[in-house]
């Protein structure tokens, strides 16, 4: 059986950390207990000596050093040192034991309150979740204390060491860590010598993408690898344009459908998100077993967490663009791979019909018809801000990113953000049309803002579907299989609450009402000046759609659970 304690001598193996400075204690015995020959132990008789020690060694290898200290004494004694090593920007991972952890709650001897215990001397602190983290937590101590230039921390509970340590599943950190002096050309030569050697790349699009210059150089790229690109599950902007043929549509969130989008690529390059966000869990690894990937972001945790083969840390759109220029310098001539075929649940297709036909007859208004009419309508540089979240997966699937900063939803999942937001962008980007589309319940969170809209002449389209309640709460407790304790709160007037803000609001029951208010209202996005809230009454989401939004949300109560 491989041990938490194994998979830590391997990952100071792998980073070359072979030398530990330490004045043990008995938080440490286990992990001392029967050392491995090839790790050196320098004993030292005070932990401050023990930090600074390393600290010493560091400086004079221009490499990371490994200290090991003993829980609240030990770091406390050591916190001179530490601060010593911030200051002298020395790259230390620091080591610290902790109490065992199936008695913490009652504070035995010997427990520390460590984490803040150094103050922000520390350019990194963490304390693992469960045993099995330790090693990736060692792994991005190491790569937060190379960028950072600094002392980086991991608290470890003393019984962790002997756990069981599941070898099959990549940990929650790179391989290894490059970090760029700018941009660095031999860096990006190696990620293009990756790419070219594939046999099927794909890329992959996040929300730190979102900028001209990177849209542009990845969209060239795709065209040159002709290979396909998807956004980042849970993308809170888009990171390419959407209406372009190679875009293959939204990474699922759920492990098992992920693994099965990305099966076919052998090499996928992650630009400017984490590899990847997940939701709920599943079981297994994130990405197929053989697919090499590499991830290029301008953001250290970002790169330090990415489950990849390297994350290469630099500014993107000089990157991607240089990357996107030695592509083109060597591509040769490449198998085609045909355009990418956005998966849509239910084919439905913005083209801005309404149920009804002519006259505006038949059934009720649901969001996807609401979607159809915003697709069909919208100019290329609107802005919308999403915060729907039953209905998030076809308006992604229908209304598509043309241009940068084309999307935005709060990149945290709580409610009360797209409204705010949205009247910021629209003060700082008064030449852009910009839409917001909200659910009735997520507009109850921030409605006082619809005040300050009005007040200081935001000309935004608030675009409220109304279903009477939270529909994803209610859909997740019927698949979970109970009724929800909550009520409707079909009652409540948005409209009225949105007047009596002083926001002028228009309710839209039928698809004539529909047509007639985007016709009037989306022409002069743009120049206006004035908010407009549209109350839209909507019936539930179709069955397609309703499973797309359960898919990334039941596995958060069933964790056995794969995601259609």
């Amino acid at each position: 059986m491989t041990t938490v304690r194994d998979a830590f001598f391997d990952v100071l193996r792998q980073h070359g950390m072979t030398t530990i400075f330490s004045n043990p204690g008995s938080t440490e015995v286990p992990l001392l207990a029967g050392f491995p020959a090839d790790i050196e132990f320098v004993l030292c008789l005070h932990e401050a000596s023990a930090v600074g020690a390393a600290t010493g060694w560091s400086l004079g290898k221009q490499r990371p050093a490994l200290a090991l200290l003993h829980t609240t004494a030990g770091l406390g004694n050591a916190v001179g040192a530490i601060a010593t090593a911030r200051v002298n920007r020395a790259p230390v991972v620091i080591v610290v034991g902790q109490q065992d952890r199936r008695h913490l709650a009652y504070e035995p001897f010997l427990t520390g309150e460590l984490e803040g215990l150094a103050g922000r001397y520390p350019v990194w602190t963490a304390t693992p979740a469960r045993a099995a983290d330790v090693p990736a937590l060692v792994s991005r101590a190491r790569h937060q204390a190379v960028a950072a230039r600094g002392p980086a921390v991991v608290i470890v509970p003393m019984d962790d060491w002997g756990e069981p340590y599941e070898t099959s599943t990549r940990p929650p950190a790179p391989l290894a860590l490059e970090i760029g002096a700018g941009v660095d050309r031999r860096l990006c030569s190696e990620v293009a010598r990756r790419l070219l050697a594939a046999r099927a790349p794909a890329i992959v699009a996040g929300a730190g993408a979102d900028h001209p210059r990177t849209w542009a150089a990845l969209a060239e790229l795709a065209e040159l690898l002709r290979c396909p690109v998807w956004q980042e599950p849970f993308g809170a902007r888009a990171g390419f344009p959407q209406d372009s043929r190679r875009f293959a549509g939204h990474l699922p969130a759920g492990r098992a459908a992920l693994r099965d989008a990305l099966a076919p690529h052998d090499v996928i390059l992650v630009a400017g998100a984490a590899a990847l966000r997940q939701y709920g869990y599943e079981p297994g690894p994130l990405f197929p077993t053989a697919t090499e990937v590499v991830v290029v972001t301008d953001d250290l945790a970002e790169a330090s967490r990415s489950v990849a083969d390297v994350a290469v840390l630099t500014p993107l759109p000089g990157f991607c663009e240089l990357l996107t220029r030695l592509v083109a310098r060597r591509v040769g001539v490449r198998p085609d791979q045909p355009p990418a075929v956005r998966p849509s649940a239910d084919g439905h297709r913005g083209n801005g019909s309404l149920p009804g036909g002519p006259g505006g007859a038949g059934r009720g208004l649901r969001a996807e018809d609401v979607f159809a009419a915003l697709s069909a309508r919208l100019p290329a540089d609107a802005v919308l801000v999403e915060e729907t979240p039953s209905s998030r997966p076809q308006l992604q699937d229908m209304v598509p990113a043309r241009t940068p900063l084309g999307f935005l939803s709060a990149a945290m999942g709580g409610l009360g953000f797209a409204m705010p937001a949205a009247m910021g962008l629209k003060l700082a980007c008064p030449e852009r049309p910009v839409v917001a589309v909200i659910g009735d319940g997520s507009s109850l969170y921030s409605c006082q803002s619809l005040w300050s809209a009005q007040r200081y002449r935001a000309g935004v389209l608030y675009v409220v579907l109304s279903n009477g309640g939270y529909a994803i709460m209610d859909a997740l407790a019927a698949e979970a299989g109970g009724q929800p304790p909550w009520p409707s709160f079909s009652d409540v007037d948005i409209g009225l609450l949105a007047r009596s803000f002083g926001c002028p609001s228009v309710r839209v029951k039928t698809p004539d009402e529909l047509a007639r208010v985007l016709d009037d209202a989306i022409p002069t996005l743009a120049s206006r000046s004035e908010p407009l809230l549209v109350d839209v009454t909507v019936q539930p989401v179709s069955a397609p759609y309703r499973r797309a939004a359960l898919a990334a949300s039941t596995s958060a109560i069933h964790p056995d659970r794969r995601s259609a």
